[in-house]
């Protein structure tokens, strides 16, 4: 099986090295090529377009910042559409807002190439060792292709349905990830301003039921005030956009969403876009609202 990877970010570049490890033949492609030489360095063949990593592959995996950038790889003379193999299975892992994966899957089906929506769940040393969430919108026989190299990267392999409902339940996660590193950070803020020893209140509050593994697992970058980026506030800011926009074509409201988003987005304007999405937490507290 030829198997092409696009997109070697802080989530691409893990997954890909996993597959190599696997024992899987990889052709990798991505913007900035230096990004790539790691993964180089462990067998992965490097391309220069994505027309050359596409053109050979049985399955293509692709882990990318957005669905303008998705688009703009996967159109034109160039792009995935015009130069994949017929049949082909893609398998698309970014997180882009449902009503997007399902106008992608239809576009594929025009130019007879296979998709599978299957966004992930997991942060950067989740990606590294291999230990992935996957939640899968596709066709069964598609999913059990798939599933070999699914299971080199990830630990569970969730099938929501159709295509479309593996970005739904991606859209449900994150917004809860969002919204309780808020939450979390107005209560480390509260206990701060009225007197309580920070280390204490973290250490309380990491114990304390109210919270999830994911904010245990940030506690560290709270006490240590080093914010390097897992998963960044402006990614969190751009998911919180596609919340609300699968919210609207819904027919619901999500206010406590939308306040959210636009706090991120603050975050994100007064220059801390590249941080960790615990570094919200400075932020508030740098604030006086």
């Amino acid at each position: 099986m030829n198997v092409a990877f696009i997109g070697l970010g802080i989530m691409g570049s893990r997954m890909a090295m996993n597959l190599i490890k696997g024992g899987n033949e990889l052709s990798v492609w991505n913007r900035s090529i230096e990004k790539a030489e790691a993964l180089q360095r462990a067998g992965a063949k490097v391309c220069t377009s994505v027309s050359e990593v596409v053109r050979d592959a049985d399955v293509l995996i692709t882990m990318l910042s957005s669905p303008e950038v998705i688009e703009k790889i996967s159109l034109g003379k160039d792009g995935i559409m015009m130069n994949a193999k017929k049949n082909a299975l893609w398998i698309n892992t970014s997180t882009v807002n449902p009503s997007f994966a399902e106008e992608l899957a239809a576009q594929t089906k025009e130019v007879s190439l296979r998709y599978l929506d299957s966004p992930v769940s997991g942060s950067m040393v989740v990606a590294e060792k291999g230990e992935l969430i996957f939640l899968v919108g596709g066709e069964t026989k598609d999913l059990e292709e798939a599933r070999i190299l699914l299971t080199t990267m990830g630990k569970s392999i969730n099938h929501l349905g159709k295509v479309g409902d593996g970005s739904k339940m991606k859209m449900v996660i994150n917004l809860m990830l969002a919204q309780s590193m808020i939450a979390f950070s107005e209560a480390v803020s509260l206990g701060v301003a009225s007197g309580l020893n920070e280390g204490t209140v973290l250490n309380i509050l990491s114990e304390s039921p109210v919270s999830s593994p994911f904010l245990k697992l940030k506690k560290g970058k709270f006490e240590s005030k080093k914010f390097d980026a897992e998963f960044s506030i402006k990614w969190a800011h751009k998911d919180l956009y596609l919340i609300l926009q699968t919210a609207y074509e819904n027919n619901i409201s999500l206010p406590v969403s939308a306040i959210t988003k636009e706090v991120y987005g603050m975050a994100k304007q007064e220059g801390q876009g590249d941080k960790d999405i615990s570094a919200i937490y400075q932020y508030l507290l740098s604030k006086n609202f």
